[in-house]
């Protein structure tokens, strides 16, 4: 494999990046950020430049949180000129050089969000305050990333959105210091429920089991738009608890209650439980109002479907990218982080790296780590090359437009690892919508906060 205008010079020293023991924070004050810097929060010295990374390591989403940590490493790796350089070879910009960030080598923090708002905060507090780290990134829960966004904007860093699927990080809860480059629920619904209807028909009742915290409501709420829209009706909604483990008091009605679709608003290991538990209640069994008896899941993702094995046989779902599109940039990623870790990466992986490389670029760019210059870099950015097509950072919201994929369960993997076949690449333009959308509103960006 041609390794480029990159060479490998050895991993990085973990050195600063373990980050296993986090001290307690402090409260944020204007000495913490003065002494020091010049005139933003944890302005870096000539050397080197420290970046936080804050992802599940523990509860229901931790797989997708140690994939989130492989990507994270692939990045700084690359940015410091070791290994392959992989997207940055395809990234439209072309400004990343290998050379670290301005010239700065990168180092790293991690913290362990435990997928809970209050350890989130804590971990990315202590990464600011107590490590210097003047950009926080990563999660797999849209109540961590709102909850961290909001402690960023109050800090004056930079948040880099890890796998956050709710209309509200960019909607109600945006901030102006935060970026989302995952997609939406909004974005969801508009590319399942054509597909949807195409295998199921319009005259379909649904019930839904929804994860009882921000994303969830609006997994059901779009979903529930778009479904109805196109004449499905709702028999019930139901929340669960966020890693409740056995779902099967929530199952047991669902036979009965008139629906003929499963619609299980949940992710992670909770997605992996709920649909395992509903294939061996033999709902996918069952005959409901003259049809057989469907399962939709609307956010997808390689290492769910890794977890719940054949019972994601033939179930569609959407997903912000997979392992297996065909473009260089996408080829390129999958090609280093394989290498580097013996399997292919999963769309939280994705969001990561790339969420990475946006940021070292748009400093870049910017010739500047102040958050004020960066956000402005990011604001309408137009770029290509990361695997999702043209894509578009709005400057309103700080939300990415690109294509939404629509995938299916494979029936006949041919390994371990194939086991989502895309039917559908969903069009930008066909998953954007207006900013003034009921869904986005009652907040906004407010001003970019540098800090100090």
């Amino acid at each position: 494999m041609s390794k480029g205008k990159f060479t490998r010079r050895g991993m990085l020293k973990a050195g600063a990046a373990s980050g296993a023991t986090l001290a307690m924070p402090t409260i944020f004050s204007g000495a913490v950020w003065a002494d020091g810097h010049t005139g933003f929060t944890n302005a870096p010295g000539p050397d080197s430049v420290t970046l936080g990374f804050n992802v599940p390591q523990t509860g229901a989403y931790a797989d997708e949180g140690a994939d989130e940590l492989r990507a994270f490493t692939l990045a700084v790796e690359h940015l410091n000129g070791e290994g392959d350089g992989g997207m940055m070879n395809t990234f439209s910009s072309q400004v990343l050089d290998g050379t670290g960030i301005l010239g700065r080598r990168v180092e790293y923090v991690t913290g362990d969000t435990q997928t809970s708002s209050d350890a989130a905060r804590s971990s990315a507090r202590s990464m600011i305050e107590r490590d210097g780290a003047v950009m926080i990134s990563g999660g797999s829960s849209s109540g961590v990333a709102i909850a961290v966004q909001g402690l960023c904007q109050d800090a004056g860093v930079i948040f880099m959105a890890g796998l956050t699927h709710s209309n509200d990080t960019t909607g109600k809860d945006r901030r102006a210091n935060g970026f989302r480059h995952f997609f939406n629920t909004e974005m969801s619904g508009r590319a399942l429920a054509p597909i949807l209807e195409g295998a199921y028909g319009n005259d379909r009742v649904a019930y839904h089991l929804t994860a009882d915290y921000t994303w969830g409501w609006s997994q059901e709420r779009s979903m529930r738009t778009y479904t109805e829209a196109m004449g499905w009706e709702t028999a019930n909604a139901v929340m669960t608890p966020v890693g409740a483990g056995d779902f099967s008091s929530y199952l047991t009605p669902v036979a009965n209650s008139g629906a003929d679709v499963l619609i299980l608003n949940h992710y992670g290991g909770d997605m992996v439980n709920s649909l395992t538990q509903a294939v061996q209640f033999g709902l996918r069994d069952i005959v409901a109002n003259n049809k057989d008896f469907a399962v939709v899941v609307p956010l997808f993702s390689r290492l769910m479907a890794r977890g719940a094995g054949s019972a994601i046989e033939g179930i569609y779902g959407s997903t912000n990218w997979h392992w297996t599109l065909t473009d260089a940039g996408s080829q390129a990623f999958v090609r280093s982080f394989g290498e580097r870790y013996g399997f292919p990466p999963s769309q939280a992986a994705h969001t990561c790296y790339v969420q990475t490389l946006l940021y070292a670029d748009a400093v870049t760019r910017a010739g500047s780590f102040n958050p004020c210059a960066v956000a402005e870099a990011l604001e309408g950015y137009e770029f290509d090359g990361l695997g999702n097509g043209p894509t578009l950072y709005r400057a309103e919201d700080h939300q990415c437009f690109k294509d939404v994929l629509v995938v299916r369960g494979k029936e006949n993997p041919e390994n371990e690892f194939d086991l989502l076949e895309i039917v559908e690449v969903t069009p930008r333009e066909t998953v954007t919508y207006p900013i003034d959308h009921p869904d986005f509103q009652g907040g906004a960006l407010g001003t970019c906060n540098p800090g100090a």
